[in-house]
Parts: C-alpha cells; structure tokens; sequence
C-alpha cells in the first residue's frame, strides 16, 4: 500500500455538515456530461459514473439537473421534473451512499441562455424565459443547424418571434421548488443552488440581464429556502462591473446566510476560463466574500491543486474544496491526494460532453472508463 500524504493532510479531517459527517474535503463540483442517454433520464451508465467517484469524494455534487423541460439547452442533460426521472436518480443516491458519500443535486435552469431551436426547448414548446428580453453574448449552439449564437428571449407564435420576459418569476420558484421536493423523494442529502455561468438565477441577480424592479437577488433566496435547513446550498460566479458585483454579492451573500443553508460555494476568478464584460476584472474572491459567511459552510473552487487546497482549509480560508475537470479523468481525485498520486490521466476533450449523442453504449467512451491509480 502506498504511503500517505503530509502535505495533504487537512484535507481528510472529517467535516461536519448539518446533520452529514463528511469523510473529507474533497468534493465533486457539478459538471455537465450530457450523458442520460436517450434524454433526461438518469441510466446505469450515470450510476456507474458517480459509484466510481462516490468511493473518494466527500461529497459529490451531481451535473446541472434540470427543473423542467423548457428550461433545457441541449439533449440528455438530466432532469427532475418527472417520476422516470426521480426513480433513474434514485439509483444513482443508492449506489453512492454505498459507497459512503453523500450527494446533492444542482438544480438549475437555463433562462436566455437556451434557443428556440435547441432540440429539448421546441418539445417543451414554451417559451424561453428570462428575466428581461436582454440577449445574451457570445457562445454557439454547436448541436443546432448553422451554429447560432445567442437570441433575446422570445416566444414563438405564428412564427414570430417576439421579445419577451418572464411575466411572474414566481412561476420559476415553483419548479425549482417541486425540483427539491423530487430530489428529496430520489435519495438526494440535499441541493444546491445553480446561481453561476449566466443561467437563470444569475440572470436574476446581474443587472445586465436583469431590468425589472420587482425581482432581483430575492428570487435566489427564495428558491433556496425551499429545503430544510442545513440541507441547501447556493453556487455563484460574477459578471457584472466590479464595484457594482462586490456590492449586489455582498449584500447577496450576507442574506442568504441566515437562511440555514448548509454551505455557501463560491468560484475564484481563473484567468483562462473566465469572461470579462463590462469592466469585470481579477479580484480575491475568498478574501472579499469569505467574511461576510457567518453561518453556512464556505467551500470555495476554481483550479486548486491539492496542496493549495489543503493549505486553504489548513489557514481557516475556506471548509472545504470543490475540484471539477480532475473528477472527470480521475475517479479517484481524493484518494490520489491522499497518496499523492499524481493526476496523470489525460481527459479526452473529444468525449467530454458525450460522442455525438451517440447510444448507451458509446456514452462510456471518456465517462467510466478512466483508469484509478495503483496504490
């Protein structure tokens, strides 16, 4: 057997939370894989998936998990709107507990940041809501005929596209409401917030998305204090001018934590990675919001090594650390810093969102078959 890691060592001091005792701080970010295959539908090939990662993670967030149909972009992402959905997710919280790891599911829904003419959103036949007939920028939608980029919000009708936007946000409160409440029939230890990247919730908290008087950050509050205390959990990145982000998240931040939440997840500024509009720039993320956190957790992620991320939790920065694209060619991240392995398997970008929407079969290619180190 390999020898253990010093330089690691913070890392795998149990972490309790609420009423969870977490093995260690090594946990598994939400990462989008597309793989319920033929749509929306958790199958074995995700049990399988998220078996193999629950044997090291302390706690596992599970891929964006959509909250209704209209809010989908692309096919086979999950769901868990419906029965099939919760009773496939059902066998993926078995499998993981197993294993000893507890799971939340990220709930979320893409607002603007979907098309009329994504497979998923001409099914549901609703409209593409947003919180203002503000477009979105930049991006492709790769999977649609001629790769458009981004449209206002709109509704079809006649054929006529028309700007519009979401006349009683309470409507999205609901579904991601009865998205708790199917998480909690599928085995779920609890859900996390998908408040980042420009989707729905963002959408509501950015004022360059969002021009309306009646709803801004409090539609986030309130759809996170849908499950019990100690069992939510709020994600968020940032986008607007700088000045302005740091006021709008540090007033967001301070109300959200007397909500009971478990813990509070915020993303570092990763240079290569992250966008910059509107005057958006660099800052510490964890030395501007970290203190503001007087109740929840606070877990932070965003390209942390091992042994930066246990000197965080070591120095008192953070409670714990959310790593994402090592999860994806390691299925066992936690346990190689323990052992310090390295992190040697090289992920298959190719495959990343699954090979062309292909069969079962075909979605294990870059998924489960990513090999664990020797120890």
């Amino acid at each position: 057997m390999s020898s253990k890691s010093t330089f690691t060592t913070p890392l795998f001091e149990p972490l309790q939370l609420g009423p969870l005792t977490l093995r260690n701080r090594v946990f598994m970010a939400a990462l989008t894989r597309s793989r319920s295959v033929p749509t929306n539908v958790p199958n074995d090939v995700n049990v399988e998936y998220y078996r193999q990662r629950a044997q090291s993670a302390g706690l596992i967030v599970t891929e964006g998990t959509l909250v209704t149909q209209q809010g989908s972009e692309w096919p086979h992402a999950p769901g868990l709107w419906n029965k099939e959905q919760v009773a496939g997710w059902k066998k993926v919280t078995d499998a993981v507990h197993k294993e000893g790891a507890p799971i939340f599911a990220q709930l979320w829904h893409l607002g603007r940041a979907s098309h009329p003419d994504a497979p998923e959103q001409k099914a549901a036949g609703q409209p593409v809501y947003a919180p203002s007939a503000i477009a979105a920028r930049g991006g492709k939608f790769r999977f649609i005929p001629g790769e458009p980029g981004y449209v206002t919000a709109f509704f079809i009708r006649t054929s006529t596209l028309q700007p519009t936007e979401i006349d009683d946000p309470t409507k999205l409160i609901d579904l991601f409401e009865q998205g708790a409440i199917n998480a909690k029939q599928a085995g779920f230890d609890g859900v996390e917030l998908h408040g980042a990247n420009g989707y729905l919730v963002h959408q509501f908290l950015d004022s360059t998305s969002n021009k309306r008087t009646d709803f801004m950050g409090w539609f986030c509050c309130q759809s996170v204090s849908i499950w019990s205390p100690d069992s939510g959990a709020a994600n968020f990145c940032l986008c607007m001018p700088l000045d302005e982000t740091i006021e709008t998240f540090s007033y967001f931040i301070s109300e959200i934590d007397k909500l009971g939440i478990a813990y509070i997840n915020i993303t570092r500024f990763v240079p290569d990675t992250d966008p910059e509009f509107d005057g958006s720039a660099e800052h510490d993320v964890i030395e501007t919001y970290a203190h503001l956190v007087k109740n929840a957790k606070l877990f932070a992620g965003g390209g942390y090594t091992g042994e930066e991320a246990a000197a965080a939790v070591k120095d008192g920065k953070v409670d714990g650390v959310f790593f994402g694209m090592a999860w994806i060619a390691h299925p066992d991240v936690a346990k190689r810093f323990e052992y310090a392995k390295a992190l040697d398997n090289e992920p298959d970008f190719m495959t990343l969102y699954g090979k062309n929407y292909g069969t079962l079969e075909e979605q294990k290619n870059g998924y489960v078959d990513y090999p664990a180190a020797q120890y």
